[in-house]
């Protein structure tokens, strides 16, 4: 199986190296001193789940040096999708699967909107990890991901992306119905990355104060009241599980929005936060937890210090 890894950053270079470990015929996007130093030495991952090192690495800056593959994963953020989708053409094929991997919602419905519903697969994925020097990825924590077909059917090219993905060491899902697994992930980030960001402090910090909490469970509960005006079927049983994997965040965890806004860069903002106001401002669901996040953090999308 041929795969082509748009984005050879912290998620897209790891899953990427997975893969080829598990049997897959990998090409790793790159560009500046990351590509020079995987088309040098290869591509390192380091991480709790074993090391890895990709090498001779298939990694270029121009799709057209790929060609036509079995599946693209789109591993960049949300607003680079787009730009990102049209300099993938070269690699879309009739037959080609693009794997939409960005936080939010909304990815599928772009990407398909380009390339036509049944080349498009969404894709949640469940990696904390980071560059940590050229050609080196850094895998701390987490490691899952879940891939569906959009009408939900089942198919032979994830039954395939699955098994090397498994034998190379992710736990991976093929899910019946990714919309919902989609909406379950935004439960927690968009609330989550919201209070992370806008408090600017680890998360212990602020997971000791009842006030600062129950800010999280009122983002949650609107998460799930504006998805079942949309028809995703969310319920009590997931407001529970996502308080869960809040509530065991490590003391020191920060949001990776939090992260990007210390160090001036882009915000994911209108693909989380924004998101689920505008999704719920069109079912005439009121959010105002998300709404005051948005205005707090919106000033700060476009990045700089």
């Amino acid at each position: 199986m041929k795969i082509a890894v748009m984005g050879t950053g912290a998620m897209g270079g790891y899953l990427g190296a997975r893969l080829a470990t598990g049997g897959a015929d990998v090409s790793f996007i790159a560009r500046g001193a990351h590509l020079k130093a995987i088309r040098e030495h290869g591509l390192k991952v380091t991480s709790p789940a074993g090391d890895m090192l990709i090498n001779p690495a298939k990694a270029t800056d121009d799709p057209a040096d790929i060609g036509s593959v079995n599946m693209v994963l789109l591993a960049v953020k949300m607003y680079d999708l787009e730009t990102a989708a049209d300099f993938i053409r070269p690699m879309v094929g009739a037959n080609t699967g693009v794997v939409t991997l960005q936080n939010g919602v909304d990815a599928p419905g772009v990407i398909a909107g380009l390339f036509g519903t049944e080349r498009t697969i969404g894709g949640v994925c469940v990696i904390n990890g980071e560059i940590a020097a050229p050609g080196v990825i850094q895998h701390n924590a987490l490691n899952a991901v879940i891939v569906g077909e959009l009408s939900g059917r089942e198919s032979e090219r994830l039954a395939k992306f699955a098994a090397m993905a498994t034998l190379g060491g992710v736990e991976t899902r093929v899910s019946a119905d990714i919309r919902l697994d989609l909406w379950r992930k935004m439960m927690l980030l968009a609330p989550l990355g919201a209070i992370s960001a806008m408090i600017r402090l680890p998360h212990a910090r602020y997971h000791q104060f009842p006030e600062s909490w129950r800010l999280v469970d009122m983002g949650v509960r609107e998460v799930v009241a504006v998805g079942n005006a949309h028809g995703i079927p969310l319920g009590e049983i997931d407001v529970e599980n996502t308080m869960t994997l809040a509530n065991g965040m490590q003391p020191t965890w920060k949001a990776s929005i939090t992260v990007d806004l210390e160090q001036g860069k882009r915000l994911e903002v209108d693909g989380l936060v924004g998101a689920v106001c505008r999704y719920g401002e069109e079912a005439g669901v009121d959010t105002p937890f998300h709404r005051v996040a948005l205005g707090v953090l919106r000033p700060h999308a476009s990045g700089g210090t």
